[in-house]
């Protein structure tokens, strides 16, 4: 993987309608960007392949949608309003703002970067007898790395804790971090930032009442926790799911739809019976973990990251982590909350946040394990995990994305394989057809090959070509995008077919 990667899926995500920049025509707004129009299918379907697993396949997980204006008290209950902050770092030369922590972690991922080019090194020296294990564990070059990215991390990780924002630009001169545009050292201060926006309610200024624009939607659902309980009949343990947008006014934004500034997220809050949050805890990640790994790549592209320092909610907390193009990063956090969130807000509203329990007959606030996904972040990862560039037999290349079918934002193309004879008539046919239970796609333009590509380019796992042999005895080909293998068949079965390899229980049972 490689910077020239993850320019290239960048490239390809805009020639090819997945993503766009923001207000293009303006000179686009840093970190806001648009879905286009197979963008907006990939991300629907992501979201669809979520929910059904979160909410169908659960029938003690409900969902509700809150909304992203909240009234103020909200966010000082969460601890949001003080304490929701990043450690915030300028150079005085390039004028440019960082995030003092991401410094650190960048410095770390380059000596990080050093043991891997020492491994890649010593697997080409000893091919097949090279014991990776053996070599990272006892080569003295690897060791040494490996203690400064320990000791690194230990300083970096006790500032953090300790708000210790002194510590932290000590680090940050020890270790001789020059900004990335100017080149020099000559650093501010860090001084922390609140990411939440903020904004007004009413249009008289004086009266107007100022909110912010939720920077999570967990909120929302520990906010309706009465409302849910009275209303859908549910019992502990039970879930409450949403997705929603939030939006963190990030000091920089960077690696294009990995971190923004407005953005979704696929949350469920799990209510369990204190003393047990444990055990849910460990069973919801390894629920989690298999829904990833049933879209069906690598399992080494996926790893667990336990927290080392736990947020002041939490007395669990690991983050599911994907390997991009720039590195592994958090893709989805799994949290014991305990009781903060239920108990803060029954503190500051004066409202029961409690249960009865009518098999123990205790009254009690439960706790709470969270499972938080990024729905941008999780495009991301398909667009990364799908994206490969072939020779072929026949000396041509292809761009292909081998978006999983259930997930793919065109589920089949129904090609003619000439404009003419009757054949486009027979596949409109087809495709009239199709449409009412798949997303497909009619396309007549250019020779057929090109057409193939295009599919390929856009993650189409399914093409049904109409030739001459289709007016004479119905049958069509029917086209497998990751192997290229065409198979004949009658024109009759194709919905029989296609149901059977995008059918929800086939992927995730």
């Amino acid at each position: 993987m490689s910077d020239d990667l993850f320019k290239k899926i960048t490239s390809h995500a805009k020639e090819y309608g997945f993503v766009y920049p923001s207000s293009e025509i303006y000179d686009g707004l840093s970190a806001v960007y648009d879905y286009g129009p197979n963008g907006v299918l990939l991300k629907n379907n992501i979201k669809q392949y979520w929910w059904k697993a979160m909410v169908q396949l659960h029938e003690n997980i409900v969902g509700i949608d809150a909304a992203i204006f909240m009234h103020p008290t909200v966010w000082k209950a969460s601890g949001h309003t003080d304490a929701f902050n990043d450690p915030l770092i300028d150079n005085k030369d390039s004028k440019k703002r960082y995030r003092a922590d991401q410094l650190v972690e960048d410095h770390l991922a380059k000596i990080q970067a050093k043991i891997e080019k020492e491994v890649r090194k010593a697997r080409k020296r000893f091919g097949d007898a090279f014991d990776e294990a053996k070599f990272r564990a006892e080569h003295p070059r690897v060791q040494k790395y490996a203690a400064q990215i320990d000791e690194i991390s230990r300083k970096l990780n006790n500032a953090l804790a300790n708000n210790d924002l002194a510590a932290l630009k000590a680090l940050i001169d020890e270790l001789e971090i020059a900004d990335p545009v100017s080149g020099t050292r000559n650093w501010t201060d860090v001084k922390q930032f609140n990411l939440m926006f903020q904004t007004q309610l009413g249009a008289v200024a004086g009266s107007a009442q100022h909110l912010y624009l939720r920077p999570e939607t967990a909120q929302g659902i520990f906010v309706n926790f009465n409302n849910v309980l009275k209303t859908a009949r549910v019992k502990i343990p039970f879930g409450i799911a949403q997705i929603g947008k939030a939006f963190r006014n990030e000091i920089i934004a960077r690696q294009f739809i990995f971190r923004m500034r407005e953005f979704e997220q696929m949350e469920m809050q799990f209510f369990v019976r204190p003393g047990t949050e444990m055990k849910w805890y460990e069973s919801w990640k390894e629920k989690r973990m298999h829904w990833h790994r049933s879209l069906g790549f690598p399992a080494d592209l996926y790893r667990f990251k336990d927290h080392e320092q736990l947020a002041h909610y939490a007395n669990a907390a690991t983050d599911i982590e994907f390997r991009f193009p720039f590195g592994f990063k958090e893709l989805e956090g799994i949290h014991s909350r305990t009781d903060f969130d239920l108990r803060r807000h029954e503190e500051f509203s004066g409202r029961k946040m409690r249960y009865f329990d009518p098999e123990t007959r205790e009254t009690y606030i439960p706790y709470v394990i969270e499972t938080s996904i990024g729905l941008d972040r999780m495009f991301l990862a398909v667009l990364s995990a799908s994206y490969a560039e072939e020779s072929l037999d026949d000396g041509s290349t292809r761009i292909v994305l081998r978006i999983p079918a259930i997930l793919a934002p065109v589920q089949v193309a129904v090609l003619p394989l000439v404009k003419k004879d009757g054949l486009p008539e027979k596949a409109r046919e087809i495709f009239d057809r199709l449409k009412w239970d798949f997303q497909v796609q009619y396309d007549e333009k250019d020779a057929i090959g090109r057409r193939y590509r295009r599919q390929d380019a856009i993650g189409t796992p399914y093409a049904v070509t109409v030739d001459h042999q289709t007016l004479t005895d119905n049958t069509v080909t029917l086209r497998n995008r990751d192997t290229m293998q065409q198979e004949r068949i009658p024109a009759d079965d194709i919905p029989h077919i296609l149901n059977q390899r995008l059918n929800l229980k086939a992927w995730l049972d």
